[in-house]
């Protein structure tokens, strides 16, 4: 065999070569933050999962596409990031997107199950939760206790704006309202465009923040049908072999260091603003641990 023959059965770049029918399950699983972490797990946003996505909807045999919820929510931005390249990858590629809701998918997890054609849960489930939620540290108080003086200068009247080492201010508090007001509104208007009329529009806590069973969540619209990832596949593409994707592991991970619980997650908004420069530190790393755990405990798990 010749140069020019082996390279032309060689795969063409972002496809991958298969003997049969394929569908491409990516696992997209934890808490939705822009701040990477060293070990790569626990996490979802665009640089995490954009190699995951496109390896998936690379296959040339491709007949569907299903994502693995479990997330409790997160950052608004990348869950719209991450939804926004689903839709786009799968309009390009031309095929279905099946989303299978796991143990949570709420708030924004609940975001990234729109992004799919057709959304399944299991009827333990926990789906919804379309609100939007701040959180952060009130430390005043604590400073003052220990005799600590914040030096903080700044121009513009609100550059420092709810800094948490100052008392609250009102006007700060209704600037935030009004954001996640604006907020609220695109996360209604992205699951009213991409579930239509399956909503059931009479349900006045449609859009409350409220949590529902898969079972319930069938009934208000909210998803498609119950089932599993494996039941439903075998049912629509029986030829077809489930191939797990998952996305390049961080240097850390690589090196086998999964073990490692201080410090899997870097420092978030809350927590960058505590160290005051959003460097690294134990105390920092525990803090938004506790954060993250906080995001799964709202659901009791």
């Amino acid at each position: 065999m010749d140069v020019k023959e082996l390279t032309s059965r060689l795969p063409l770049p972002g496809t991958q070569r298969e003997r049969g029918p394929v569908v491409a399950a990516v696992k997209l699983h934890g808490v939705i933050t822009p701040t990477p972490t060293p070990l790569g797990r626990g996490v979802i946003n665009l640089a995490a999962v954009d190699s995951a996505l496109t390896r998936a909807f690379g296959y040339d045999r491709l007949r569907a596409v299903a994502l693995l919820i479990n997330s409790p929510g997160g950052s608004a931005t990348q869950s719209a990031l991450v939804a926004d390249r689903i839709r786009g990858l799968a309009e390009h590629k031309r095929v279905p997107v099946l989303a299978f809701c796991e143990d949570v998918a709420a708030s924004g997890g609940y975001w990234l199950a729109c992004a799919a054609d057709e959304i399944v849960a299991h009827p333990t489930s926990l789906v919804g939760s379309i609100g939007v939620v701040t959180q952060g540290f009130g430390l005043h108080g604590l400073l003052e206790r220990f005799g600590v003086q914040r030096r903080l200068y700044a121009t513009g009247a609100n550059k420092a704006r709810l800094d948490p080492f100052l008392p609250e201010r009102e006007d700060d508090v209704a600037w935030l309202r009004s954001m996640q007001t604006e907020l609220h509104g695109m996360f209604r208007d992205w699951v009213c465009a991409r579930r239509g009329a399956a909503l059931a529009t009479d349900q006045q806590d449609l859009f409350t923040g409220e949590v529902w069973t898969g079972r319930r969540a069938v009934e208000l619209g909210l998803v498609d049908r119950l089932g599993t990832m494996r039941g439903e596949i075998a049912k629509r593409y029986p030829d077809a072999e489930i191939i797990t994707v998952e996305g390049r592991r961080p240097l850390l991970a690589r090196l086998g260091m999964g073990n490692f619980s201080i410090g899997n997650f870097g420092p978030g908004p809350a927590t960058a603003a505590l160290s005051g420069r959003g460097g690294p530190s134990c105390a920092l790393a525990v803090l938004e641990a506790l954060e993250h755990r906080a995001a799964w405990a709202r659901f009791g798990l």
